[in-house]
């Protein structure tokens, strides 16, 4: 049993949001929460806000699932529209500053599975270097 919430137009970029994103990733929902309320950057709020919206959801279902088995299975970023703005420069030149905005998603999840992987995909790992004598 999945449940999903989404995020949109949150006043951050989303290179800095993945930062915290990956924090949580593939965690269970309770030690998610502790992350994102001890991480100090300015999205861990609106995420841990987030990830408490996908847990309520999940409750809102008619099988739902015990809150304590909940895994953060999938938890991404896009980006979204960027606002642009012009900002006065020396010698009557002007900068143009563009503040980015994400959306962003949370699956969560009873079932633990391979954490954000896709159909049929497989990891391959590459041989290990041997200790040179």
């Amino acid at each position: 049993m999945e449940a999903t919430a989404t995020l949109k137009y949150l006043k951050a970029s989303p290179q800095k949001v993945r930062l915290i994103v990956d924090l949580v990733r593939g965690k269970k929902v309770e030690e998610a929460l502790h992350i994102l309320r001890f991480t100090r950057k300015s999205a861990a709020k609106d995420l841990e806000k987030l990830v408490r919206s996908a847990v309520a959801n999940a409750e809102q279902k008619e099988n739902a699932p015990d809150v304590d088995e909940l895994v953060v299975s999938k938890i991404y970023v896009n980006e979204g529209p960027r606002e642009k703005r012009v900002q006065p420069a020396p010698m009557g030149r002007a900068y143009r500053i563009q503040k980015r905005k994400s959306h962003v998603t949370v699956h969560v999840s009873d079932e633990v599975k391979a954490v954000n992987a896709r159909s049929g995909e497989t990891k391959k790992t590459a041989p290990r270097a041997r200790a040179r004598k």
